[in-house]
């Protein structure tokens, strides 16, 4: 799967990588529903990590089309929230 981080770039990560990023995502959501920014920046960071250290990073000329859309390091708690689906920011 071809996932993009805004203002960073794309990766490709295999399907067997998702079971680790979804519960990095699952925590994410928790502590958006809670209201924990704390939580929510370092598990953010912990989650965007993941995907730089398990994806095969693509060219910066490629335009593969991407799967997954992933806010940067900077997005604010509220900037997220708009991007979640019911699921969190990954789906399954």
């Amino acid at each position: 799967m071809i996932v993009r981080i805004m203002g960073e770039g794309q990766v490709e990560l295999a399907d067997s990588h998702f079971a680790e990023l979804n519960k990095l995502d699952d925590e994410l959501l928790a502590e958006m529903e809670s209201g924990d920014s704390e939580g929510f920046r370092r598990t953010l960071d912990a989650l965007l990590e993941a995907v730089r250290r398990l994806g095969r990073p693509l060219p910066d000329d490629a335009l593969e089309p991407s799967e997954l859309i992933l806010p940067g390091a900077d997005a604010s708690l509220d900037e997220v929230r708009e991007m979640l689906s019911d699921n969190g920011l990954i789906p399954g």
